[in-house]
């Protein structure tokens, strides 16, 4: 009996980490429209997105069948409950990386977007949290998990220095309207990272019994 529930959680484990790729993927491939605005990428995202919808519905089974057949205690129910709240973030991370996409795809064509390389690097920050995170999880690594918050005070940095930046570059003449876009973009993306401390916090929850 516990080989067959030590399997579904271990499905369980496999259908998160999808996910969790399916996003990252979706992320990076949002902030490469800054570079050269592609619609097949950004339908790309769109249909991540989608897939994304598509998983949560699977998880949400997934952890269902797991509670019906094995009817998990203790930590095991802990993990499982976590997993079906921990969903909630991820499938709005897709969202966010979709609204990245379009926000890309609606700059103007003559916007220089290389004045703003803070803008990748913390792309690049949200990444490597929501995987930290999600190893945290994978690996029930509590000492990772509760490390997730200072990342997220990295990402938030980030944020206040391209806010800054784009009060110089507005006053260099910079288009105001894509000032206001990118503000959007470093929004979402700050965001992004808020959902990874949620998935930290439901880690810790799973091994200590109480959330941060």
């Amino acid at each position: 009996m516990r080989k067959r529930f030590d399997d579904e959680l271990r499905h369980l484990n496999d259908l998160v980490l999808e996910m969790a790729s399916l996003n990252e993927s979706a992320i990076k491939k949002a902030i490469s429209l800054l570079d050269e605005k592609n619609k097949n990428i950004a339908e790309d995202v769109i249909h991540d997105e989608e897939r994304t919808d598509q998983y949560e519905k699977t998880i949400q089974n997934q952890c269902l069948k797991i509670f019906v057949e094995q009817q998990p205690a203790a930590s095991d129910l802990r993990r499982v409950s976590s997993a079906l709240k921990m969903i909630t973030d991820l499938e709005r991370i897709g969202d966010n990386a979709r609204d990245i996409a379009e926000i890309c795809m609606g700059l103007p064509d003559d916007c220089d977007t290389t004045s703003l390389p803070l803008i990748k690097e913390m792309a690049e920050a949200t990444v490597n949290l929501l995987n930290r995170s999600i190893d945290s999880f994978v690996n029930l690594d509590l000492e990772l998990a509760k490390k997730i918050d200072d990342e997220d005070d990295v990402v938030d940095n980030y944020f206040l220095m391209i806010r800054d930046q784009l009060i110089d570059i507005i006053k260099a003449d910079f288009d105001p309207g894509a000032a206001i876009d990118f503000i959007m973009i470093a929004k979402y993306l700050e965001r992004i990272s808020d959902h990874g401390v949620n998935i930290a916090d439901w880690v810790i929850f799973t091994v200590e019994g109480s959330r941060t």
